[in-house]
């Protein structure tokens, strides 16, 4: 059985599909990872990621789309941008993508391709070979309502009529974050790289641990989220530690509770934090709710906002616009035995979910069923 597993080339777009991808080679299916730019360097050897687009820039595409509609951009870069500048982003990605993806899918000949939303291309490889697709949630918002947004950009631009739905739907989301989900449920796993790391931080320390972290995705403009949190946490009882900051942070003067380390397995180690701050990302964001850690979410761009509201309306983190950041926001985090005990209620329902190898069997019947 062959399977071809279809991501944008975002870190955030790949690393959620490589739990359920590692699950179907394991359960003997051949697998390969149509992807590009980073996403090709964060995707497992075994997975034989393939760059389906050598070359591409996202920066410059999608400046040039946001330059088009500086009005939807406005609203983008505010978190309020709805499905309609994600549709344009993505939907223009994946045309981008399209040439080299149904060329691999043309060579390979899978019996199944999974994809998430924001991968359009994966849908017409399907239709293309007559094959099943299985649309997997990669974050909080519905995956149906992310894959008609970009397939109404991506479609008339390929001359992709009618494309078929998925014979599937795999849904990971926090029921009591997002309300119920049609799909098939499966649990999120974390997953990082096996890398050297300092591991004294997959062990709580003698002070409450914050981490902070910063999105893999480049902004406009200084990212602050960093530099604030340094500020906030002078004269805290709090070791608060960056994880990977940019250089222009460390060239200022830290206050000593404030500490940087490189790249960490979040999966690892924020089991051992009292909380962690950071951008709003899907990834981070399930990461931490998997370990029952409460976070302090920063408002932004995309889907940030909305996942910073989610959070805080379930009781299992606090979200702050940017430049909300205090010393006393931190301490609530970390001292607040509300936010800690749903974080723990989250942990629990997540953990309660089907595990992608429990899925397997069901999507490899829809292969076979599909021959």
């Amino acid at each position: 059985m062959r399977v071809l597993v279809v991501a944008s080339p975002l870190t955030g777009h790949v690393l959620p599909l490589v739990p359920l991808a590692l699950a179907l080679r394991d359960a003997g299916a051949e697998v390969v990872v149509a992807t590009a730019g980073d996403g090709v360097a964060v995707c497992p050897p075994q997975l034989s990621p393939t760059d389906v687009a050598p070359g591409l820039r996202l920066g410059p595409l999608f400046g040039r789309i946001m330059l088009r509609h500086p009005l939807l951009a406005r609203r983008e870069l505010a978190g309020r941008g709805g499905t309609t500048a994600v549709g344009l982003l993505f939907g223009a990605l994946g045309a981008r993508t399209a040439a080299g993806t149904v060329a691999l899918a043309d060579r390979w000949r899978p019996d199944l391709v999974v994809h998430e939303p924001l991968a359009p291309a994966g849908v017409e490889a399907a239709a293309r070979l007559d094959v099943p697709a299985v649309l997997v949630e990669g974050n909080l918002f519905d995956a149906g309502r992310l894959r008609d947004a970009a397939l109404a950009v991506y479609a008339p631009a390929r001359g992709l009529t009618a494309p078929p739905p998925p014979v599937e739907t795999v849904t990971t989301a926090p029921p009591s974050l997002v309300g119920p989900r049609e799909g098939r449920p499966v649990r999120f796993l974390p997953w990082a790289p096996d890398r050297p790391f300092d591991e004294r931080y997959a062990r709580p320390g003698i002070r409450p641990r914050v981490l902070v972290s910063r999105s893999t995705v480049s902004s406009p403009g200084r990212d602050r989220l960093m530099a604030d949190v340094a500020a906030a946490a002078a004269g805290t009882g709090l070791d608060v530690v960056l994880v990977r900051p940019e250089r222009w942070v460390t060239r200022r003067r830290l206050p000593p509770q404030v500490t940087t380390t490189d790249w960490l397995p979040f999966p690892r180690v924020l089991p051992a934090a009292a909380g962690v701050v950071h951008h709003g990302g899907a990834g981070t964001l399930l990461t931490a709710l998997a370990a029952g850690t409460p976070q302090l979410v920063v408002r932004g761009a995309g889907d940030r906002r909305t996942n910073a509201d989610l959070v805080a309306a379930r009781g299992a983190g606090i979200a702050v616009d940017p430049g909300g950041v205090t010393a006393a926001v931190l301490e609530r985090l970390v001292g607040d035995p509300g936010l800690a005990g749903a974080a723990r209620e989250v942990a629990a329902e997540m953990a309660a979910m089907p595990a992608p190898a429990e899925v397997v069997p069901r999507l490899l019947d829809l292969a076979g069923a599909g021959r």
